[in-house]
């Protein structure tokens, strides 16, 4: 068997080397248009940082595992092409700010297309609104050479940070395929790749649709779960209530359960808000305004939980932030990965230069030209915002620190040295609750967390 995938992001990266790792008779090709990128894929220093990556690519890459720009062949060997562009939120046109952009899954399909030679498996792996399979078909179906093809749906579960883990033992793989005789073989042989290291019980297979609505709804109830506590935790912060315990005291409850009920400055990454506001798209297209408008809700809160961060900061700091040096620690949207897509540390920048201050970031894994770029736009410099090589660095001299990545390095920094560096009052916002408040207030901060 020969396996193909387009696209050599968060997602297809580490997903087809994880399967050139469990199935070494099965050849994978990586591909993507971006010559640079590809090259990172085949150097020592991958284009993404997930613990456990870097070794798996090396065990696999030169063996079953291949890397290239050379998008043709790889689709005509294929036996099974796995799409996995990006579909970023629509910035134009109808549906702006809501639907996602399709026209990389359409150009995928085109090129799919015009390059088969012949009967293919199309697997989606990109997060897309629900029916998008019927777009695929309709191109494919209109080749003009009689090529059949069967589409089927195989989102990913990954969280960025622990990706690998995730791959290795999954909660669960789902496949949607077509109801039909064609559709079945076609669900059955790539449920037979999973299987070489996903138990039968976890591989979960249902009709076209119902799998790609499944990994919009998922992504939709996580983030409700963190807005949720997120918004309880402004309600602590004015009653004199932890958060943390009040988490705890719900989580206890089977019918709730712990996870996702860390409060925080806001969610960030790829799918979350996109995927929620794919949700709202879909819902308003259907005339159901309510269910749209209670999934948006989700989204303003986050929203406000970013800016409300700031504001905190703001007033702490004697309303006025003009001229004063805050230092942003993490600009990661979470640890262990170095994505930045709708990070909570970007709209806390941004909001802190708005207000005038100097602003020093410093994170371990993000570059200084990305974290310019993110919150400044490409090609853009202003003075106020500078990036530090280290936590000491960029808390020299500044007024207050706020966490806004849950590094575990951040948890042993030496704040006793950092405090004699800082102008005092020194304040500490942790914008993670991974911080011992009453520590640092022993040391003489002023130290304040999330729903505290």
């Amino acid at each position: 068997m020969k396996i193909c995938c387009i696209g050599a992001g968060y997602v297809g990266g580490p997903t087809m080397a994880m399967i050139a790792l469990k199935a070494p008779d099965i050849e994978v090709r990586v591909v993507d248009m971006n010559a640079s990128r590809i090259a990172a894929w085949s150097s020592n220093s991958l284009p993404i940082y997930e613990p456990g990556l870097d070794e798996i690519v090396r065990k696999t890459r030169g063996k079953n595992l291949h890397f290239s720009t050379d998008v043709k062949g790889a689709i005509e060997a294929a036996d099974i092409v796995f799409v996995a562009v990006n579909t970023p939120t629509k910035s134009y046109g109808v549906g702006a700010g809501r639907a996602a952009d399709l026209r990389f899954i359409e150009s995928v399909a085109r090129t799919i297309a015009e390059c088969a030679n012949g009967p293919k498996i199309i697997v989606e792996k990109s997060t897309i609104p629900v029916k998008t399979a019927e777009t695929i078909k309709d191109i494919l179906a209109a080749n003009g050479r009689g090529i059949k093809f069967q589409v089927l749906s195989n989102p990913e579960f990954l969280a960025e940070g622990t990706a690998v883990a995730d791959l290795l033992n999954p909660d669960r793989v789902l496949i949607g395929g077509e109801r039909t005789r064609d559709g079945a073989a076609a669900v059955k042989k790539l449920v037979e790749v999973y299987a070489r290291w996903v138990p039968s019980e976890r591989i979960i297979t249902t009709n076209l649709w119902s799998s790609e609505l499944s990994k919009l709804v998922a992504n939709a109830f996580l983030a409700q779960r963190i807005s949720s506590i997120n918004s309880i935790s402004a309600l602590c912060e004015a009653t004199g209530a932890d958060v943390d315990e009040v988490a705890n005291a719900i989580g206890r409850d089977s019918r709730i359960g712990p996870k996702f009920l860390k409060a925080s400055v806001g969610f960030g990454g790829s799918c979350f808000q996109k995927d929620i506001l794919n949700l709202v798209y879909l819902c308003e297209h259907f005339s159901l305004p309510e269910v749209a408008a209670y999934w948006e809700g989700v989204v303003r809160m986050n929203d406000w939980q970013k800016h409300r961060f700031t504001t905190r900061i703001v007033r702490a700091l004697y309303n006025s932030v003009a001229d004063k040096k805050i230092a942003v620690l993490g600009f990661a949207f979470k640890k262990d990965t170095n994505d930045t897509r709708e990070s909570a540390a970007i709209f806390v920048c941004r909001d802190l230069i708005a207000e005038q201050a100097r602003v020093t970031v410093y994170d371990p894994k993000v570059p200084a030209d990305e974290i310019r770029r993110d919150v400044l736009g490409k090609g853009v410099d202003n003075p106020r915002l500078t990036v530090a090589t280290s936590a000491y660095k960029a808390a020299q001299g500044a007024h207050a620190l706020a966490i806004t990545t849950e590094w575990d390095e951040f948890k042993s920094l030496d704040f006793a040295r950092i405090y004699a560096s800082m102008s005092k009052p020194a304040f500490i916002f942790d914008g993670r609750n991974i911080l011992d408040l009453q520590k640092l207030k022993n040391i003489g901060f002023r130290a304040s967390g999330i729903g505290k």
